[in-house]
């Protein structure tokens, strides 16, 4: 059974850091794309980063760029998203999800939500101003 769970939320204070982790059950990270989707309050889903297995290679949303870090540790079948210079306007649930398909991500984060198949429970992220 696929098993997502996120942990690391909490409530930070604009200009903050947060990490969040995704620990994966169920499968390994030897050919698949795994990454984050956040959903605001009133918003729509919006994908934030992905990685894939096969080079390491990520994708960044433009509200994220520079600011959020995503990495993989097979050893761990782990995936961490390092959240620095936080925003108030990063304040979301985020979302672990993972594309069986191939070991790549797909050109943006917007086309994450289509081929996203399995996501986890999610995690609060609140940045206060």
């Amino acid at each position: 059974e696929v098993q997502l769970v996120e942990s690391g939320g909490g409530l930070v204070q604009a200009g903050g850091s947060l990490r969040l982790s995704c620990a994966a059950s169920g499968f390994t990270f030897d050919d698949v794309a795994i990454g984050w989707i956040r959903q605001a309050p009133g918003k729509e889903r919006e994908g934030v980063s992905c990685i894939g297995s096969r080079y390491r290679s990520t994708v960044y949303a433009d509200s994220v760029k520079g600011r959020f870090t995503l990495s993989m540790d097979n050893a761990k079948n782990t995936v961490y998203l390092q959240m620095n210079s936080l925003k108030p306007e990063d304040t979301a649930v985020y979302y672990c999800a993972v594309d069986f398909r191939g070991a790549f991500c797909p050109s943006s984060t917007r086309y994450m939500l289509g081929d996203f198949g399995s996501w986890g429970q999610g995690t609060q992220v609140t940045v206060s101003s």
